[in-house]
């Protein structure tokens, strides 16, 4: 077994200088546009599903054979330009002893709530050791992936603290904003606690040679621009400010209906900004611009509308293409969808995207 908690090796992380994803998320000219597919481990493949079959999501985020094959499948079945390790943002919480459990249809549910002083200074902390089988299974995956890179991921603060006070999904988020503009004191200690869980997932993630790094933030969208930028930003700052200094990987950061937090997000410390479908890139390179005038050419990823993949394929190759124009306005392009992957999505259409963003892109 792996001994996580210790640094990995310099060799832990492969030489992939030359990948797509890596040479877009640095502002590059990769050799074509790279892709790959928020939820792509598993979701809608019928071997993912057989696989799965009476096991326990967050059971089989700790199991290490299973999340290295999960990991895997799509890379066999789509050639997509990277890996996303197959896990749960709320995986480290669970990991570290906090009561929840993944509902079928509903989502993360929490046994108690957390929404008072007395319930932050309880909350546990993640230690190495608790998610030591995602250390191991990272080892079985950069031996298995070739020239493939792997992008770790994690939860951001904000979004963690959303089902810990609510208690479960949320289409309001009520509660959080109530305890965030009422009681900014706890609703910072929180949120320094989750920082300190995200970013010792990562770091684990990271010793263990991860080559790229997504913090999902997914229900930021809820926030205005104010309320982001004083309650949220700096605690993801300090994730991602940490995370350079450990190791010097394309930092990925995304979150559903963030169009107004684009130049925010990208403050945030991130190397490459998601967009989902709302925005398109061309806007969200301009606005990314607007925000740091000073700064690098944005790099952008994303973002086909997940829903498209179910319209026919003269509608799927005509949007692909408006994409990849759009795209080529930032500074660099990394095409995924606007969201994951829905469960019933037909593989093969993905496969079909896949050659298609490949093919077109070097046509360009």
């Amino acid at each position: 077994m792996t001994n996580s908690a210790n640094p990995a090796p310099a060799s832990a992380r492969r030489n992939l200088a030359d990948a797509p994803l890596l040479v877009a998320a640095r502002g590059g000219t990769p050799r074509h546009t790279p892709v790959w597919f928020m939820r792509q481990a598993g979701r809608s493949l019928p071997e993912y599903r057989k696989l799965r079959e009476g096991v326990p999501m967050l059971q089989a985020c700790l199991t290490s054979e299973l999340v290295s094959e999960i990991t895997l499948q799509p890379v066999r079945r789509h050639g997509v330009d990277a890996a996303i390790l197959f896990s749960d943002i709320v995986l480290p919480l669970y990991a570290a002893g906090v009561g929840l459990d993944i509902v079928a249809g509903t989502g993360p549910v929490v046994s108690s709530p957390v929404r008072t002083p007395a319930d932050v200074a309880a909350l546990p902390t993640l230690d190495a050791a608790q998610v030591e089988p995602v250390a191991d299974a990272i080892g079985l995956l950069v031996r298995e992936l070739g020239p493939t890179p792997l992008i770790g991921f994690a939860g951001a603060p904000f979004t963690l603290a959303s089902y810990l006070v609510e208690g479960g999904p949320s289409r309001n988020h009520e509660r959080t904003k109530a305890l965030m503009h009422s009681d900014p004191q706890t609703w910072h200690a929180l949120l320094d606690r989750l920082a300190d869980t995200t970013l010792e997932f990562l770091k684990v993630q990271l010793a263990a040679g991860v080559d790229a790094i997504q913090l999902f933030d997914s229900w930021a969208g809820a926030l205005s621009l104010r309320d982001y930028r004083e309650f949220v930003l700096p605690h993801s700052r300090r994730i991602f400010a940490s995370v350079a200094e450990i190791a010097d990987v394309p930092k990925i950061h995304f979150g559903v209906g963030t169009g107004e937090l684009l130049g925010a997000m990208r403050s945030a410390g991130a190397d490459v900004v998601g967009v989902d479908w709302r925005v398109p890139l061309d806007e969200a390179a301009t606005r990314l611009r607007a925000a740091e005038p000073e700064a690098a050419a944005p790099v952008v990823q994303g973002n086909l509308d997940p829903a498209v993949l179910f319209a026919g394929w003269d509608a799927i190759e005509r949007e692909v293409h408006r994409i990849l124009g759009e795209g080529q306005a930032a500074g660099g392009h990394i095409f995924n969808l606007g969201h994951g992957v829905l469960p019933s999505t037909d593989p093969e259409v993905l496969t079909r995207v896949v050659e298609l963003v490949h093919t077109a892109s070097k046509q360009q």
